[in-house]
């Protein structure tokens, strides 16, 4: 009896152990390669798998997801003889798990030593600035290289990053230095360029600032010079209306004079008399020395009294005015229209315009010369200063072509 159990333990514990080495379960992502009696007879897809027992064995579980390996710093040498240390990071996946099994021992180590190799064959013909700058160029040609080499192996090499490129510390240092001057050589561009554009723009503002002096002064000459002008005209006109006033005045004078004369009816002793009294003027020159009186002066007074005077009742002449003479009236010349316009004191409308046109110049505000556009360099300097005749700015208005500035 107690044999019997033991048998049928035993039988029972075999057909477990046959059942479980018959059943295979294999994860997504994963495949196993079959051996039976050590040779290989299939790939295990994902999912169940039924083996014969004792007879099949797994050899190699494969995953075949994307594989990211990152391969330690490896030294190399540049054309230019200087030794950088390169981290580089592949991207691979295995595409046939019979290949990556059969054909190479250790696929992993293949692509690190590959990756190596070809680095340093592809950097050695490089110099450092091209290495540290021709980094695309690097991943590309690594990459076609490992994938072509890879592909017997079951192996897609899909990508692969220069994940750092460390030069020596005494070229670090130098490329530092270098770096550094390179920086200070630009702020010490920028900061000339900035010099330079303050003294072009300094030199814009004072350029418009003695343009706009030179223009007030040329307006200022200008406006003076025809008020001196018509100052001068105005003086002028004055002095020939007082002269004209004064030669009426001389003229009423003697009118005046003479008809008291007449009204007197002189004698020869008061014409003597007045004589006597002008002579002391007459002598007052420094040129007047001697003056000698005619003896008979007398008799020239008495004869002049004779012809145009008649005896009187005590014998002695005296002038008598005809009977048929006129009183003297006033003089025609003073009431002349034509010379009416010499008394008027009203202003002038010319002087007057003039006088508003240099007012209302003298309070327009003038411009900054950063809110004016700049001058171009090809304009003439003579169109800048270009003002206007100063018969212009004097009335206002355009003077007509042909007229003789100033008049």
């Amino acid at each position: 009896m107690t044999t019997t159990l033991i048998v049928i333990a035993v039988l029972v514990l075999f057909v477990l152990v046959v059942m479980v080495k018959s059943v295979l379960v294999i994860p997504q992502a994963t495949a196993a390669v079959i051996e039976r009696l050590g040779r290989y007879r299939t790939t295990a897809a994902p999912g169940l798998n039924i083996l014969v027992p004792f007879f099949d064995r797994v050899r190699a579980r494969i995953d075949l997801r994307e594989q990211v390996v990152s391969f330690p710093p490896q030294p190399v040498i540049t054309r230019d003889n200087l030794t950088v240390s390169i981290d580089t990071v592949v991207y691979f996946q295995v595409t046939d798990p019979r290949a990556a099994v059969y054909e190479i021992s250790n696929y992993i180590v293949g692509v690190e030593q590959l990756a190596t190799t070809t680095l340093r064959n592809l950097v050695g013909g490089m110099s450092l600035e091209e290495t540290l700058t021709s980094r695309d160029q690097i991943n590309n040609q690594l990459r076609g290289v490992l994938d072509e080499a890879t592909g017997r192996w079951g192996i897609r090499v899909a990508r692969v990053e220069l994940k750092a490129v460390d030069p020596p510390p005494s070229i670090r240092d130098s490329m530092e230095k270098q770096m550094r001057a390179d920086r200070e050589k630009r702020a010490m561009i920028l900061n000339a360029e900035g010099q330079r554009e303050a003294a072009i723009k300094s030199a814009e503002g004072q350029k418009q600032a003695q343009i706009l002096s030179a223009e007030g002064a040329k307006q200022a000459a200008i406006l003076g010079a025809e008020a001196e002008r018509q100052s001068a005209i105005l003086r002028a006109q004055g002095e020939r209306a007082a002269r004209y006033l004064q030669a009426q005045g001389q003229a009423k004078a003697i009118e005046k004079v003479f008809a008291a004369i007449k009204a007197g009816r002189p004698t020869p002793e008061v014409l003597a008399y007045q004589y006597l009294q002008t002579l002391p003027q007459m002598a007052q020159g420094d040129a007047n020395k001697v003056w000698l009186v005619p003896s008979d002066y007398g008799k020239a007074l008495e004869g002049f009294a004779k012809m145009l005077g008649a005896p009187g009742e005590d014998g002695v002449f005296r002038y008598e005015p005809p009977a048929h003479e006129e009183p003297v009236t006033s003089s025609p010349e003073r009431d002349d229209p034509s010379v009416a316009d010499w008394f008027d004191t009203a202003p002038d409308p010319a002087v007057a315009e003039a006088v508003r046109a240099a007012e209302a110049v003298a309070r327009k505000e003038v411009p900054g010369p950063l809110e004016q556009p700049p001058v171009e360099r090809g304009v003439d300097r003579g169109t800048l200063g270009a003002a206007p005749p100063a018969r212009e700015v004097a009335s206002g208005q355009p003077e007509p072509p042909g007229a003789i500035p100033g008049s």
